[in-house]
């Protein structure tokens, strides 16, 4: 697969993640809307860039589970939570830190491992 759909298929596994939610936290305090979906899909976006550059400076390919997809999940993880507590002042709540740590993983480890089961049943 190419890196630029490598990186694609990042971008909207983040997307989802960020719609998902601004879903689940649809409050009248912070409604959905585009702007609140895009508060919290660009930080963890960052995190995902940092970790593809982190993958390329390194020779570490980007496609596998291991070690490039656990890369661009940790480092998307740890950037978005990280830039959620500068934001907010304090340190996100430890659900909050769980839930968000499951589900960017689930997104962006999903695709891979139905990636590769597919070229496995393909070959």
């Amino acid at each position: 697969m190419p890196p630029s759909r490598i990186i694609l298929a990042d971008v909207i596994a983040i997307l989802t993640f960020a719609i998902l939610a601004r879903l689940a936290h649809n409050t009248p305090e912070a409604p959905f809307t585009t702007l609140n979906v895009l508060g919290t899909f660009w930080p963890f976006l960052l995190g995902g860039i940092t970790g593809h550059a982190i993958c390329y400076a390194t020779k570490k390919p980007t496609l596998p589970i291991a070690p490039g997809g656990l890369i661009i999940w940790l480092s998307t993880a740890i950037t978005g939570l990280g830039i959620w507590a500068l934001r907010h002042g304090e340190l996100p709540h430890w659900s909050f830190i769980i839930v968000a740590s499951i589900m960017s993983g689930l997104l962006l480890i999903g695709w891979r491992g139905l990636t590769n089961m597919r070229a496995k049943t393909k070959s």
